[in-house]
């Protein structure tokens, strides 16, 4: 597999690109992104086509790809910040050039429909990306401590995160890679050239606005796929506004993940402060972490 490598950490005056690979985003969103890390010693540039329409997309497939290879190929950018998730990453990943990434690498930051460059990034390239908020989450009274966070990662500080113990929490301690993102595109990913390879990985999910039962179908997709049974550990961040039909499934999200790798006995921790959340804390995704679910609290242990 090869060695774990992390992007060159940013210094002051670096431009981070911010592009929209995916769903329409508000210039309101972008401006308030780039005040917040211009105040943070950065150099803004914005792609080209950013601000484009194409029905639910930001521009056509060609403009969205057209900025992202752009942002890879230009040596002056050392971040690629994407702008919101939504749709539309998977109907351009197979035709960026990602070539010249391995011997010019840049950090590439967001969540959700993002999971597929994170999946591309760290698995083929087992390079460290960053799942975090993104410029269309400004709102949130979090945003600018947030992006605080996230430059810390842009430096190269790395911090263990803690969280309360959780009563669905199954206990433990492992090491693995830490893979994920939006569970939705985990099972979209299958079967394709991007799937996540599991193995002895710590697989880190988290989703909203789902139906309990399509939760509960992707769960055993990742079962039946084999992609649950050799995990060395499952994080679960939030399950945000999900949804029941007037006939209740039965199960709430974390009781329907906890009841789908019941027959494993590798940690398990819930309630991981990231996803679709107000306060989504920033952390490197395709890198190695330790693990430690215990009674009292549960540690996710970086690798400095």
């Amino acid at each position: 597999m090869g060695t774990l490598t992390a992007p060159p950490a940013l210094k002051e005056g670096d431009e981070i690109r911010i592009v929209a690979p995916a769903s329409i985003v508000k210039k309101e969103s972008v401006d308030k992104a780039t005040e917040v890390l211009s105040e943070l010693g950065y150099q803004i540039t914005l792609g080209k086509h950013i601000f484009s329409e194409y029905n639910q997309f930001a521009g056509s497939d060609a403009e969205r790809l057209s900025d992202f290879q752009d942002a890879i190929d230009d040596h002056n950018v050392k971040a690629i910040f994407c702008a919101r998730g939504g749709y539309g990453s998977l109907r351009i990943i197979d035709k960026i050039e990602f070539s010249g990434f391995q011997h010019r690498q840049k950090w590439i930051v967001g969540f959700s429909d993002i999971t597929v460059f994170h999946s591309l990034i760290n698995q083929k390239y087992n390079t460290a990306t960053i799942h975090a908020p993104m410029p269309i989450n400004s709102g949130s009274s979090h945003f600018t401590d947030n992006l605080g966070q996230l430059n810390n990662l842009f430096t190269g500080e790395r911090n263990d995160i803690s969280l309360p113990y959780h009563s669905l929490n199954r206990k433990g301690n492992c090491r693995g890679k830490l893979l994920g993102g939006n569970l939705t595109i985990i099972h979209n990913l299958q079967s394709t050239p991007y799937e996540f390879k599991t193995d002895n990985s710590i697989l880190f999910i988290e989703e909203v606005g789902e139906q309990l039962y399509h939760l509960d179908r992707m769960m055993n997709n990742l079962l039946l796929s084999g992609k649950l049974g050799n995990l060395s550990g499952l994080l679960v961040g939030s399950m945000a506004e999900m949804q029941d039909k007037k006939r209740p499934f039965g199960k709430t999200a974390n009781e329907i993940i906890l009841d789908a790798v019941k027959e494993f006995n590798y940690p398990v921790a819930f309630d991981f402060p990231a996803g679709h959340i107000e306060n989504n804390t920033p952390f490197l995704l395709g890198t190695e972490v330790e693990l430690e679910v215990n009674e009292e609290v549960v540690i996710m242990h970086v690798s400095k």
